[in-house]
């Protein structure tokens, strides 16, 4: 039974197809790779710079399963009949190939299912493990074929380590390189963006034309100098590495692995040259999947933590939304009677014009005086409404000039009504040679409301009158504004002094524990700080500092 959402599988017909054709694909592939890369037979042992076709089968058991070592099976005798042309028996032919299949397809299962390799490389743990996985089973299966070869008599123990060092040598070659490509391109073959094409196009041709260039200043000294030139490779290996982390490696390598093997063929050098050169390769694949690999991990890692980051600016976001909500439903009783107290005014004030227009030789100064007061009420409650509209809007952060008297009296405006209800006082100190600052001016408004109304919210759980106290002053070392705010409330418990600003830290019954956590945020984000300047009861006293010029960051 199909689920909703879940997509309908192909036809089963479809299927056997698809896989036929891929079949068929990596089976023709591991035929021309062998015929390309195969040099000449050693006593019953191909002799190959590199193995590509084993890289591109590794690669399919990596991805899709162990099963796909019956490719492997399948390619090895066929290429022994039709590409080595040998003349070893069938039996021992067929020999050769289970313990080729068997070797590869063990290492793909243990490193699939115990060491849980993740097919896509995005760590170096995984390209560590792929890289000793290709050397153990390289080593496995050229021990096995020369063990089987010396018990068949085709090969001598003295010639043991001459056959099977370039065998081992060719066949890590293959599946260091050629593999992690494969693995790579299988990742990426959804996400192919035209330009992003062209682009990585233009840059590997051009790399293809340094690595070219360094080849042929290694390789055209004679006898054998070149080798002491081999370093010239790790400088566009490498480029590439840190330009485009692993697939940049992976493209770098493979290049430079096939200008090797073209130039070693062109240039007519032995077997032991060979060996000797792709040992070299050896070390430079390896340094360039490590390298590679790194930097992918580091952007992956700078990717996931800014969004990380961004999304804990959403939730603080969302945080400081229902902290001012929560704020406001607290106040919704004094705000209201601060909204009735102008418009009871307003409607006095209009239905006393009203008589007086009524009366024979009203009064037309007083009526006057009377529309002038009315539209006073009436523009103070619309003050009043504005300021709670701005203050629940959260947009982005909009940073600009701010006088902090401003900042103060339109705070004021908003905790005046609650305060007013539970006859609370609020004495306000300015310092008139205030400097302006640069922030955003509702956030900076927030963190005064939050403070202040912390400070009402205290002295009112004594149960009688109080003050709440609001000074700001200069300060000139550093250079900014420092803002106190302080009541005469009962303090602040002592267990609760050290995480007063951490979240949903809170001594209220109804309290969200928000309120002076993203207080702290906001007043850090501004390159500022917030502190509890004293926590005895009677004289609790929060300070903040906002210096004059925020950081460039905010």
């Amino acid at each position: 039974m199909m689920h909703d959402g879940e997509t309908p599988p192909a036809p089963l017909g479809r299927r056997i197809v698809v896989n036929a054709t891929v079949v068929s694909a990596v089976f023709a592939a591991f035929l021309a790779l062998e015929w390309i890369s195969f040099i000449h037979e050693y006593k019953g042992l191909p002799v190959t710079p590199w193995n590509p076709g084993l890289g591109v089968v590794f690669a399919i058991m990596v991805y899709a399963g162990p099963t796909a070592g019956l490719i492997l099976f399948a390619g090895v005798v066929a290429s022994e009949a039709f590409v080595l042309d040998t003349d070893l028996g069938w039996n021992v032919v067929l020999s050769l190939a289970a313990l080729t299949a068997a070797s590869y397809t063990a290492i793909a299962g243990l490193v699939r299912r115990t060491l849980g390799l993740d097919s896509r490389l995005s760590h170096l743990r995984d390209v560590l493990i792929l890289l000793c996985a290709g050397l153990c089973g390289a080593v496995a299966s050229g021990t096995l074929l020369t063990a089987l070869l010396v018990g068949v008599g085709t090969l001598d123990w003295p010639d043991v380590w001459n056959a099977s060092v370039p065998l081992v040598i060719g066949d890590v070659i293959g599946i260091a390189v050629v593999t992690p490509l494969l693995l790579r391109l299988v990742i990426h073959r959804h996400h192919f963006d035209p330009l992003q094409i062209a682009t990585f196009v233009s840059e590997t041709l051009l790399l293809a034309g340094v690595i070219m260039v360094a080849l042929f200043v290694i390789l055209v000294r004679d006898g054998g100098g070149g080798h002491k030139l081999f370093y010239l490779l790790f400088l566009p290996v490498v480029a590439a590495a840190l330009r485009r982390g692993l697939d940049g490696a992976c493209v770098a390598l493979a290049t430079a692995q096939l200008g090797l093997v073209a130039f070693l063929h062109l240039r007519g050098y032995n077997t032991q040259v060979f060996t000797d050169f792709q040992t070299q390769m050896l070390v430079l694949t390896a340094t360039g999947l490590i390298v590679g690999v790194a930097v992918t991990e580091r952007r992956h890692a700078d990717r996931v933590a800014r969004e990380a980051q961004a999304r804990a600016k959403q939730k603080e976001s969302e945080a400081a939304q229902a902290a001012r909500f929560n704020l406001v439903s607290g106040m919704a009783s004094a705000l209201a009677h601060e909204i009735t107290q102008p418009m009871t005014a307003a409607r006095a004030l209009a239905r006393s014009v009203q008589h007086i227009l009524r009366t024979p030789g009203g009064d037309l100064k007083r009526a006057d005086t009377n529309l002038t007061s009315m539209i006073a009420q009436i523009d103070h409650a619309g003050d009043v409404l504005r300021h709670v509209r701005d203050f629940l809007r959260r947009g982005a952060p909009q940073t600009s000039t701010i006088d902090v008297h401003t900042v103060v009296r339109e705070a004021m405006t908003l905790v005046q009504a609650d305060a007013a209800a539970r006859k609370i006082a609020i004495k306000v100190t300015a310092d008139p040679g205030l400097p302006p600052l640069h922030g955003d001016h509702v956030q900076l408004q927030q963190v005064l409301i939050n403070l202040v109304h912390n400070a009402i919210e205290a002295v009112a759980s004594t149960g009688r009158t109080g003050t709440v106290q609001v000074a700001t002053r200069r300060s000139d070392d550093p250079c900014g504004v420092e803002i106190a705010v302080m009541d005469d409330g009962p303090g602040i418990a002592p267990d609760m002094v050290d995480r007063v600003f951490q979240p949903l830290a809170t001594s209220k019954h109804e309290g969200l524990g928000l309120g002076l956590s993203i207080s702290s945020s906001i007043v850090a984000a501004h390159g500022g700080r917030i502190w509890i300047h004293s926590a005895e009861p009677g004289q609790t006293e929060f300070r903040v500092f906002l210096p004059m010029s925020p950081p460039a960051t905010m």
